[in-house]
């Protein structure tokens, strides 16, 4: 399926925009090699848009953590004048950035409320500033703007089962999918994230099995640190069960995605114990045969939920 299929499937036209949601589609594909795979299962239609939202995403997360050679108050002004010309341009409705460009008018076309960008701008900020946190309700407050409200961004496009499916209902599954994907990637990045100086688990976890930065910076699984990716690990997994319920109250053409997604990045907690916790040494990661296999499983369903009937060409944007 090439882009251009993508951007016609989706009534996306002009050079200038199909150009921008391209550019989202190549970020995706080389970063979000899960999430990837994942948006592959959706209707064609679907697809640039949630390309589009994982560009903006991983633009801005960009500007935090890959501006070698600046310091955190050069990169605290890049990323304000990101947020502040992203925030404008979404007001105009119009912007010269590609990704922005692109992602502006996915908002637009899918009515997403800019409150959740903000979020997750704010999110993106703490991470120049806050390197731990003391507890839990601590940690969720960030993973609300970090993970929480792109969830949320997803569901427009996602769509619902039928007009009876509770919008609230759907975005409380929305919301716990969000957070165990991000937990998840904060228990296999342990090492990557100490390095920059950050710890994503909570002070209060750390304490009860008695681990400390140093013990983490050491980079030696021990028995503490076992306990203790042990018993996140089970937090990450109460989240996955508490949003799967959540699949089936979305439009089933996008179903699989979310299925799938979930099954592979629940997968990396599985591979994390398969490594003994080993979390320093480098990236667990599902196999490819699991991806290949999970990702055959998807397909198959997802294109029997689309014999049944094509979603609509998503509306242009309102002037």
């Amino acid at each position: 399926m090439t882009v251009r299929t993508e951007l016609d499937a989706a009534g996306i036209e002009g050079a200038a925009l199909r150009a921008g949601y391209a550019r989202c589609r190549s970020l995706n594909a080389h970063h979000g090699k899960t999430y990837f795979l994942a948006t592959l299962l959706l209707p064609p239609a679907k697809r640039p848009f949630v390309h589009a939202l994982y560009g903006l995403a991983r633009h801005t997360d960009d500007i935090v953590d890959e501006s070698p050679g600046l310091t955190v108050e050069q990169r605290a002004a890049r990323l304000d004048d990101w947020a502040a010309e992203f925030l404008a341009d979404l007001d105009w409705g119009a912007a010269s950035d590609p990704v922005a460009r692109a992602a502006i008018d996915t908002f637009a076309r899918w009515s997403i409320p800019a409150s959740y960008v903000t979020d997750f701008f704010t999110a993106m900020r703490m991470d120049l500033t806050v390197t731990s946190y003391a507890t839990y309700d601590d940690l969720a407050k960030y993973m609300w703007g970090s993970a929480a409200v792109i969830g949320l961004q997803m569901l427009p496009v996602l769509g619902r089962a039928d007009d009876a499916t509770r919008w609230d209902v759907l975005e409380s599954h929305a919301i716990d999918l969000g957070t165990a994907f991000q937990l998840t990637n904060f228990l296999r990045d342990v090492g990557d994230d100490l390095r920059r100086g950050r710890i994503y688990l909570p002070q209060t976890s750390l304490d009860q099995f008695g681990v400390d930065r140093d013990r983490l910076a050491r980079g030696v699984v021990d028995e503490p640190i076992r306990n203790l990716l042990a018993w996140e690990i089970e937090r990450a997994r109460r989240l996955y069960a508490s949003a799967a319920p959540g699949i089936d109250l979305v439009h089933p053409t996008s179903r699989d995605c979310l299925r799938t997604a979930l099954q592979l990045y629940a997968g990396i907690l599985d591979e994390i114990e398969l490594a003994d916790y080993d979390v320093f040494s480098g990236r667990v990661q599902v196999g490819a045969a699991r991806r290949l296999r999970v990702g055959l499983s998807g397909l198959g369903r997802s294109l029997a939920a689309r014999r049944g009937g094509l979603p609509s060409v998503p509306p242009t944007p309102t002037a």
